[in-house]
Order: structure tokens, then C-alpha cells, then sequence
């Protein structure tokens, strides 16, 4: 089975190598890039996140945005979110995304830079049944109470700061 890599940056965000998916998470001296889409309901406001399946190996059972991944070797942030965004929820890949930020994080899981989009839709979603267990719209209450934070990720955790400072939430 071939070894899955990714491009490694440094804190400049210049690309000095590459390295295998197992070694990169949590390991700050292998940041890598990943790709996020906030799905947001267009009448509602609401967030979809997903639920990560329990078998997961990156925080299993946690809460997180709907739509994300690492990019592949050589992929830019707007090519990897559409791509995710087929892969993930079954949405075309020629739908427009909007660019919102990027999002560093550097914590014992995860040591990347996520460039963050935004998509208002409602669905239908199709969704990979291997990676998630749940798919589901919150409201602002729910994602700000600290009973429902502490089961999320801690990337979706700063991205929900973020997106309440400019906010779209």
C-alpha cells in the first residue's frame, strides 16, 4: 500500500518537503495544509457540522466542521475544499465557495494551517458513512454552550471564534 504524504511547511508558509500523514499530526516541525468548508444554512444561519466516526483515527466521536481534510501534494486550499466538498457531502465541485481566513493550529493533535471557506446550502447531503456517524445543522446557542464545546474539536473550536468575530455567526 503506497504511504500517504503530505507537503510540509514551515511558519512562513513556504513548502520544504514532504512527509507521511502518520508522522505530521501533532508534530509541529510538520505543518501541513488542510481546507475547510462552513456549511451554512442559507434561511437559518445554522452551522452543519459531523460527527467523526468512532473508528476515526484523528479524535474519534468529536464534533467538527462538516467539510475538511489535508490537501493532496500539490493542492491549493480552493482545490482541495472543492474536492473535499465532493468527497465529503456529494456536493459538485463547481458550486462558488466564499474565502473567510486561515486558521492556525498548533495543539497535541494538530499542527496545521486550515484555510477556511464558507458555502450556504441546505442540501441534500450525501455523506461518507465510513467517516461520520452524524451530520446535522446547530444553532448559535447550541454551538456556544461549554457543555456541547467540550465535544468539539479543538479546531472547530477556533474556527467558531473566528467566524463569530466576522461575523457569520
Amino acid at each position: 500500500m503506497k504511504k500517504e504524504l503530505f507537503d510540509i511547511y514551515d511558519e512562513a508558509g513556504n513548502r520544504i518537503g514532504t512527509a507521511p500523514r502518520s508522522e505530521c499530526h501533532g508534530n509541529p516541525a510538520l505543518l501541513h495544509h488542510t481546507a475547510h468548508v462552513v456549511v451554512i444554512h442559507p434561511e437559518t444561519g445554522d452551522i452543519l457540522l459531523q460527527k467523526r466516526k468512532m473508528t476515526k483515527d484523528i479524535q474519534p466521536g468529536k464534533w467538527d466542521t462538516a467539510v475538511g481534510g489535508h490537501l493532496d501534494a500539490g493542492e491549493d486550499y480552493l482545490t482541495g475544499a472543492k474536492r473535499e466538498l465532493a468527497e465529503e457531502l456529494g456536493i459538485a465541485e463547481d458550486v462558488e465557495l466564499e474565502w473567510l481566513f486561515i486558521e492556525k493550529v498548533r495543539n497535541d493533535i494538530e499542527s496545521e494551517d486550515a484555510g477556511v471557506f464558507a458555502l450556504r446550502h441546505a442540501g441534500p447531503f450525501h455523506f461518507q458513512e465510513t467517516e461520520i456517524d452524524e451530520l446535522r445543522f446547530w444553532n448559535k446557542e447550541e454551538l456556544f454552550q461549554p457543555e456541547n464545546r467540550k465535544n468539539f474539536t479543538p479546531l472547530l473550536i477556533q474556527e467558531l471564534e473566528q467566524l463569530r468575530k466576522i461575523n457569520i455567526i
